[in-house]
């Protein structure tokens, strides 16, 4: 029983960062009809603001640590955010449902903020100290307050996309447009308007991942590739452009990355990632929850 309360909480601790960063990149595909492979740009840029912010914070206005890592989170995302909307209205809305050309766009994108981020910060790793000590014992597995607070986070954003999408006016629209553009542009809902909305909300998804993750890992100025990485990988076997399948996939990673790594090792686990991608794109090509088109 211990040994499987550690695997959970291991897999619910990185599955659901993995959903946040995840989901960001599906509802981008879904609205807009581009693949954004600069999307871990965002991660980075927050995580980084967050190993910058929360210093100063603590150490120039005597904030304590967890207020200063709240300070930071909001910094950060407001940061990326304005970040989100810039390279929307500079380049994407140019790009809307044109593969090649966002393809061509978001690679420079990414070339270009990682070379910012690497002149700004530097490449040595950045940490963030703990944000809350102590630790909590359930079903005889000891647990990290701080990875518990984590787990409890990632799992109250995903709800409030989920309640987003599926509640809400501006849900509504999202999947009208990603559904049928014509049709819902035919029905009065501006469509680059919404496409706007839906790249700042995956922007802010992938922050959120990245708030989240800079007290657990060290943050370099590549940290969201890897995420980007996983993010494909995830998005290939839940549906592209699926919401619930961003979920699913998201969490089925993180449990092979969780009992692979556990029973293997951490390279076994990533092989076995890559086989099982290979699989789905010659068995079920639109994944678990997408639809085949």
């Amino acid at each position: 029983m211990e040994l499987f309360v550690q695997l959970l909480a291991n897999t619910l601790q990185i599955g659901f960062v993995y959903v946040l960063f995840a989901l960001g990149l599906t509802l981008i595909f879904g609205v807009m009809k581009i693949i954004n492979f600069a999307h871990g740009a965002f991660y980075t840029a927050a995580a980084l603001i967050v190993t910058s912010v929360l210093p100063f914070a603590t150490a120039t206005l005597g904030l304590p640590v967890w207020a200063g890592y709240a300070l930071a989170a909001i910094a950060a995302l407001a940061v990326v955010l304005c970040l989100g909307a810039l390279v929307y209205i500079v380049g994407f809305q140019h790009v809307l449902k044109d593969l090649n050309g966002s393809f061509i766009l978001s690679i420079g994108l990414l070339l270009v903020l990682n070379g910012a981020y690497l002149a700004i910060y530097g490449g040595a790793p950045r940490s963030v100290p703990q944000i809350v000590p102590g630790t909590v014992s359930i079903f005889g597995a000891t647990l990290t307050i701080q990875r518990l607070a984590l787990v409890i986070i990632a799992a109250v954003v995903t709800a409030g996309l989920y309640l987003l999408v599926e509640r809400t006016r501006l849900g509504l629209a999202l999947r009208a447009v990603a559904q049928d553009q014509e049709a819902a542009m035919l029905q009065g809902i501006p469509y680059r308007r919404v496409a706007l909305y839906g790249f700042m909300i995956g922007a802010a998804l992938a922050a959120c991942a990245g708030v989240l993750m800079a007290p657990i890992n060290a943050v370099t100025t590549v940290s969201g590739d890897e995420f980007l990485i996983k993010a494909f990988i995830i998005i290939i076997i839940g549906g592209l452009g699926s919401v619930a399948g961003a979920i699913v996939g998201g969490l089925f990673i993180a449990m092979i990355e969780s009992v692979g790594g556990y029973f293997f090792d951490p390279s076994t686990a990533t092989l076995a990632m890559f086989v099982l991608v290979i699989v789905f794109l010659l068995v079920r090509p639109q994944g678990i929850l997408g639809n085949a088109e």
